[in-house]
């Protein structure tokens, strides 16, 4: 319960039978002592992200190791540790593991083996690619759950046992948790969801617009204090704040829509109709 080392298993396209192609990236959580791993599997890197896989983390063990020891990722550093220089610890994430209770370590820029537990592990995930164009997303990620649970459940060869099996004497020694009301700031909700021929996606039976450029594509969707966040990868697309409405556009998307489906009218026209038809439609789903 002392130390734990976190990484990416980035960028791993990997093409699915429902939504075709998908850039994978998969967060690897190992304990030092007894190896037990956390693999959380994502389309994106934000940091947002990383504050929720860890406090996720932390609830599934009841605890929180004292040092953390990570590489030098954008999201944790702002600069690299060096053998040189110290580093400097991004501010919200220093913010995150003082709620927490841990202390950041970062690693030695060129230095993998500082992390060597957390290196050894990404390779099992390569086995992914022998179900190329085989798996649904669902199933993709209930596959990385499956090679997570075996990846614990197998002997492991520096302890000569398995991970699940030290498990308890690593949580003995775990700090405590910190109050649930700082552990809800970190907690997001985040799903995949395809755009509709309307350049629209729903979000509990109510639509939200994006670009026409998204059309057929999916996104990620990602929900905090009542708005709704669309990602294309780490790339934010749109913030839309959640109504009760059935239908919900911004100006911009109406018109591109607009334009798309009525390509004879001119700019003006387009514009026009588009603040008409939105004040209508506005006043219809406000009743």
């Amino acid at each position: 319960g002392e130390q734990a080392q976190v990484d990416w298993k980035e960028d791993f396209t990997f093409l699915t039978t429902d939504i075709g192609y998908v850039s994978l990236n998969i967060f690897v959580f190992i304990l030092g002592y007894s190896r037990y791993s956390i693999y959380y599997a994502s389309l994106d890197k934000r940091q947002s992200t990383i504050f929720s896989f860890l406090s996720n983390a932390f609830e599934k063990l009841g605890g929180v190791p004292s040092v953390i020891v990570t590489d030098n990722l954008k999201t944790v550093m702002d600069k690299a540790r060096s053998e040189y220089y110290k580093g400097e610890i991004n501010s919200k994430f220093y913010e995150f593991a003082k709620d927490y209770g841990f202390k950041v370590q970062p690693c030695i820029v060129k230095r993998p083996r500082t992390k060597g537990k957390v290196e050894s592990q990404m390779k099992i995930l390569d086995e992914l690619d022998a179900y190329q164009g085989k798996l649904s997303y669902k199933e993709l990620i209930d596959k990385v759950g499956k090679i997570n649970l075996r990846k614990n459940m197998s002997i492991h060869q520096g302890t000569s046992k398995t991970p699940i099996s030290l498990l308890e004497k690593d949580k003995g020694s775990l700090k405590a948790l910190p109050s649930k009301e700082i552990r809800s700031r970190y907690q997001n909700h985040q799903s995949i969801v395809k755009v509709n021929e309307s350049s629209m996606i729903s979000y509990k039976s109510n639509q939200y617009s994006l670009p026409t450029e998204y059309i057929g594509k999916t996104v990620t969707l990602q929900v905090e204090d009542n708005y709704l966040y669309l990602y294309d990868t780490t790339q934010l697309i749109v913030k839309h704040k959640i109504t009760n409405k059935k239908l919900n556009y911004l100006k911009e998307h109406y018109q591109e829509i607009t334009k798309k489906t009525m390509p004879y009218k001119d700019e003006v026209d387009i514009k026009k109709f588009s603040k008409e038809n939105l004040k209508k439609i506005g006043a219809l789903f406000d009743n």
